[in-house]
């Protein structure tokens, strides 16, 4: 398919969601990047402009780039599915799935894949944190069910600590996933298509990788190559594509992971429709394996569903 096979496409960004900012500036460098690429790509913010536009526009297909709740939890997927619009990346259940952190915990667990210990904690249970901080070994990593780019996030290794924690999440969502703190290196795998792209080892400063090392430091590192070797590098990406397939995801996406102090591999969160400026980790898997942005926007636009 060649870029003036796609006809005119919606490049959908901005939205309504606590990630609002950084998906303004995905959509941002997506509209670019297409353009550059020969596509007739326009920008389209559903916080400003009804859906249906998208039909009344004359759009034939949709480059979704909406992160976080309404983008990437199946409520675009599902009202683009009704419009008849074909649109990028995984549709309603993987995206659904996806997006709750306790839902895609339960999906891994059920396909064997290895995960950290957890507890679910639902907003206004009584609980008593020191015996639950004491079975998740000490120190526990606390997160709101659905949100994405580590808000709402915090760690937490005293009673007093994991309530406020608890307390934190609980701002974000009624559901707050409690894990066991994991102290190894932690990986990120792009997906493109059903095939794994090159490892990346994330090394921040930080405490663990918050919104603020993603976003605003400037001393985050990004090893890529991982520095794995070719059997750890194998296995990580093969972890991934697995995660990616028992979800259901299609076209593309991220896999997050983290090692224990064992070094054994463990599943954190899947990312259905991940950052995507010239800089976010996608790309540059994406560049590790030969690919421009222009040519990974594209071929992510080919995978399109319907």
């Amino acid at each position: 398919m060649n870029a003036q096979d796609f006809g005119k496409v919606a490049v959908l960004l901005g939205g309504d969601s606590a990630e609002r900012e950084v998906s303004l500036r995905s959509g941002q460098a997506v509209t670019k990047a297409l353009r550059n690429a020969g596509v007739d790509a326009h920008p389209f913010d559903p916080a400003h402009n009804p859906l249906a536009e998208l039909k009344e526009q004359g759009f034939i297909r949709a480059f979704n780039v909406l992160h976080g709740r309404g983008g990437e939890d199946g409520t675009i997927q599902g009202a683009l599915h009704y419009l008849g619009v074909p649109y990028t990346g995984s549709g309603v259940l993987a995206c659904a799935l996806a997006m709750d952190k306790v839902k895609t915990k339960q999906v891994w667990q059920a396909a064997g894949l290895p995960v950290a210990r957890s507890v679910v904690v639902r907003r206004g249970e009584q609980l008593a944190f020191d015996k639950l901080l004491a079975e998740l070994g000490g120190k526990v990593m606390v997160k709101p069910a659905q949100e994405g780019s580590s808000i709402g996030m915090s760690s937490a290794d005293s009673a007093a600590g994991l309530e406020k924690a608890v307390a934190l999440a609980h701002q974000f969502d009624a559901e707050a996933l409690l894990e066991s703190w994991l102290s190894g290196p932690e990986y990120t795998v792009a997906i493109l298509g059903e095939t794994a792209l090159p490892a990346i080892r994330l090394e921040t400063t930080h405490e663990f990788y918050d919104y603020d090392a993603k976003y605003q430091a400037n001393d985050t590192q990004y090893h890529c190559p991982a520095g794995l070797s070719e059997v750890e590098e194998k296995a990580l990406r093969q972890l991934a594509e697995a995660a990616f397939r028992s979800l259901g995801g299609k076209g593309w996406g991220r896999i997050d992971v983290m090692c224990d102090k064992q070094g054994n591999y463990r599943l954190l969160e899947a990312n259905m429709v991940p950052g995507m400026t010239e800089k976010s980790l996608v790309p540059m898997a994406a560049k590790v394996a030969g690919l421009s942005f222009e040519q990974l926007v594209v071929e992510i636009l080919r995978h399109s569903v319907s």
